[in-house]
């Protein structure tokens, strides 16, 4: 079944992004390779995740490096789903994350808003159960 694999962030520095993303967000270093003119194949993503990781991708030339802390047009454009909402935003707010917002309870969920090390706003999200649609009662 087709799946996303891998999203792009463009990013101003490799090693800076993993310091980010793997010191703050919590995420592993799943790939760094480098592929010569100072260009690396870097993935990182969530302990545990099997499908979707983040390519951080260095900017090359002034329009990739002018999007670098716009990538969604200031809008939430990345969303971490967690199992334990109080757990990884506690541990995320002692690493030095910065969220926008306090928690909030949604319908859907608990969320906060955060920013990664350029301003990009990603949404750290617990959802709800769902309970079963269609459920026959006998």
């Amino acid at each position: 079944m087709p799946h996303i694999g891998l999203i792009t962030l463009v990013v101003r520095d490799y090693d800076a992004a993993i310091a980010f993303y793997t010191d703050k967000v919590g995420f592993d270093l799943l790939e760094d390779t480098d592929l010569g003119d100072g260009k690396r194949w870097v993935v990182v993503g969530p302990k545990g995740a099997t499908e979707t990781h983040v390519l951080l991708a260095k900017a090359k030339g002034e329009r990739q490096t002018c999007i670098i802390e716009d990538q969604t047009g200031g809008r939430v454009g990345f969303f971490l789903n967690t199992d334990d909402f109080a757990r990884d935003h506690a541990r995320m707010t002692n690493a030095g994350v910065r969220f926008l917002e306090a928690p909030r309870h949604e319908p859907y969920g608990t969320v906060a808003v955060f920013e990664d090390l350029y301003g990009n706003k990603w949404d750290l999200l617990e959802l709800k159960a769902i309970p079963p649609k269609n459920l026959v009662s006998h």
